[in-house]
């Protein structure tokens, strides 16, 4: 297993640059669903969001601990990577299974800012996390594929120029493996908008910028299909580990925000003339979600470390997300009754950080489905479905 790497320069270099968006930036755009387009435009600026684009493709070629850094730093800043944080990630389809013509066309100018790729359209209503049930079909039409059907809870689509679409290109029961016939397309959203592709926004407890989409004969060139017609489950499945280890370490982020501001507030706060802290019944669950806290964020160095050896990591990686999503959830819980009444105040951040970080024990991927495939992967328990 390689060493750990924990890129304190890039730690420090991202909290200095959240200084410039302080609590009131985020409860503003919070209280109206404003997507927070000046801190993305920062975050790109600085490179941070093309880090993990190798050098030749105009990144900065980091693996994925340093971005799992970037995105620790900005959730223990009290900011939102959601905002953004699939640019990292999604980017990673075209990179492992896009031709070199598609690499060339798209990654430098995603690495330049010039390009966002931050959607990624899986989910769909009648399918939810069943992905093999996805029901939007790509027929192919001479140059084009001709794409029907609808996707539900897909993230800043109306922020994003290019999406990975995940599409049936033969029908579930025509194919020998019920994961087999799905292709992955990448749709260009600025000529897709109203010319086959609607955008619905749906108003969710967090500012999440999540839409649904409807696509009525949109047309997609086949020249955006990544890799093989009908292996595209696979190549989506490569992406999610990346995607839970960072979400993971987005949680750790939040939850070290959490036991940090509980605990600063525990010790100034003073209720019958002395400090709050000093009772065990405020400390000690301060402590315990502390210790819950690092025992996750070993979990998430564990399947980082694993992730970038090229090792299997797909249990270490589900684990991470489970572990950090638990343990941002306790510290949030912990935070609020730390502070009383004010942690239900806007003023404090607590309570939009505590609907923020509550999202992570659903999506990516719900705990149920991570206990199910521990159970089913590591410890050899029959399927449930």
């Amino acid at each position: 297993m390689g060493q750990w790497e924990n890129y304190p320069e890039i730690r420090e270099a991202v909290a200095k640059l959240c200084t410039r968006f302080p609590g009131e930036y985020w409860r503003k755009l919070d209280r109206d669903h404003i997507y927070p387009t000046e801190f993305v435009q920062s975050l790109s600026e600085s490179g941070y969001l093309s880090v993990m684009i190798p050098e030749e493709y105009g990144g900065v070629g980091l693996p994925l601990g340093a971005a799992c850094a970037v995105l620790e730093e900005i959730q223990r800043a009290g900011c939102n990577g959601g905002a953004c944080h699939a640019q990292m990630y999604t980017m990673g389809t075209v990179l492992r299974h896009g031709s070199d013509e598609q690499k060339q066309k798209y990654l430098p100018r995603i690495a330049a800012g010039e390009l966002r790729l931050q959607a990624f359209g899986v989910t769909e209503p009648g399918s939810g996390t069943d992905t093999t049930r996805i029901r939007t079909r790509a027929v192919r039409d001479g140059d084009d594929y001709v794409v029907n059907g609808q996707k539900v809870f897909i993230s800043r689509t109306e922020h994003s120029d290019l999406m990975v679409l995940l599409v049936r290109t033969t029908a579930r029961e025509d194919c020998e493996k019920r994961t087999d016939g799905m292709s992955v397309l990448l749709v260009d959203m600025r000529e897709a908008l109203d010319n086959g592709m609607t955008i619905a926004p749906i108003r969710t407890m967090m500012n999440h910028a999540s839409t649904e989409l409807f696509f009525d004969n949109m047309r997609v060139p086949v020249a955006n299909l990544i890799g093989e017609e009908g292996k595209g489950f696979r190549y989506i499945l490569d992406g999610m580990n990346a995607e839970r280890i960072l979400i993971a370490a987005e949680c750790i982020g939040d939850a070290r925000y959490f036991v940090e501001k509980a605990s600063s507030y525990a010790i100034e706060r003073e209720v019958f003339g002395r400090p709050i802290g000093q009772n065990q019944g405020v400390q000690f669950p301060i402590a315990r979600a502390h210790i819950q806290t690092e025992a996750a964020a070993a979990m998430v160095r564990q399947a980082t470390t694993l992730y970038e050896a090229g090792e299997p990591c797909g249990s270490e990686a589900n684990m991470a997300k489970m572990l950090g999503s638990e343990a941002s959830w306790l510290a949030g819980d912990t935070c609020i009754q730390t502070h009383g009444g004010y942690g239900f105040a806007e003023e404090y951040d607590v309570e939009r950080k505590f609907r923020e970080t509550r999202l992570y024990q659903v999506a990516p991927i719900s705990t149920n489905l991570i206990l199910s495939h521990v159970a089913t992967h590591d410890l050899g328990l029959p399927k449930s479905f």
